[in-house]
């Protein structure tokens, strides 16, 4: 099956129903399916499952859907930015699987390779192996659902834990270019998970800032393969947000009493 040009972020999601499993690039702000995640949340499908490394902020990004009440659970490993996202998550109206970073990205990628579970020491000795964090809470602030301990192995001499990879329905990814076949190019921290995020949905979506005939990008350039894509959409130059702006104050120039700078 080759790569579907969609002429909007709208038609190109939709297809995502009530309750489907979304596998979401991106790394804080930067490199996020800005217009994909718009164009879900005009279209107020709801009950999704989630799988990304933070949740957005709150008028930004997977926020957006937060804020609409569109999510129900969420797999990420970082979700420190959106305080409507502990509301929810406090107030026992979103699941959510706090997992390490570099598990979730290696979940992603095995989901994607084909691999259902590996071992790894990340979580050895804790509750993400040991179980009994808390995935939901009741109204009440009590626990509801509590994660499950793991299958823990040794190898020589040391403990792994087993965690699954992770398949979506979807993947909604951003790249800086890509060709009508569907091949990729991201732009620096972008990497960080587009292509993983890709590589694990079974339609994978892609919005790209410039989108090239087939054949123009340099093969050594590319990122992710157009085997992974099934459609992809051309959005144009993307407005970059920043999470928390913080700048060095400049100083205040010293007036003399003749009202000249010193």
């Amino acid at each position: 099956m080759g790569t579907t040009l969609c002429t909007t972020p709208a038609e190109a999601v939709s297809d995502i129903g009530e309750g489907a499993t979304i596998a979401v690039g991106g790394f804080g702000l930067c490199g996020i399916p800005d217009a994909l995640i718009a164009a879900l949340r005009d279209s107020g499908v709801g009950n999704l499952e989630v799988f990304s490394n933070n949740c957005g902020v709150d008028d930004h990004g997977l926020g957006i859907l937060l804020g609409g009440g569109q999510i129900s659970r969420v797999t990420a490993s970082y979700v420190g930015e959106n305080r409507e996202f502990a509301r929810q998550y406090l107030a026992g109206e979103l699941e959510v699987e706090l997992t390490p970073q570099g598990t979730l990205a290696e979940r992603l990628r095995a989901g994607g390779a084909g691999i259902p579970a590996f071992f790894t020491p990340a979580g050895v000795g804790t509750p993400v192996a040991d179980g009994g964090l808390p995935w939901r809470y009741h109204a009440d602030g009590s626990v509801a659902v509590a994660s499950p301990p793991k299958e823990t192995r040794e190898f020589g001499d040391k403990r792994y834990v087993m965690e699954h990879g992770i398949t979506a329905g979807f993947a909604l990814v951003h790249a800086v270019r890509g060709d009508t076949a569907g091949n990729l190019v991201f732009d620096k921290t972008a990497l960080n998970f587009n292509p993983l995020a890709a590589m694990a949905g079974k339609i994978t979506i892609a919005q790209v800032e410039e989108l090239v005939p087939a054949g123009e990008l340099d093969p050594a350039q590319v990122h992710l393969p157009g085997v992974f894509v099934q459609r992809i959409v051309h959005t144009g130059p993307q407005h970059k947000r920043i999470e928390k702006r913080t700048v060095t104050p400049s100083a205040e120039p010293n007036i003399t009493a003749e009202g000249a700078s010193a």
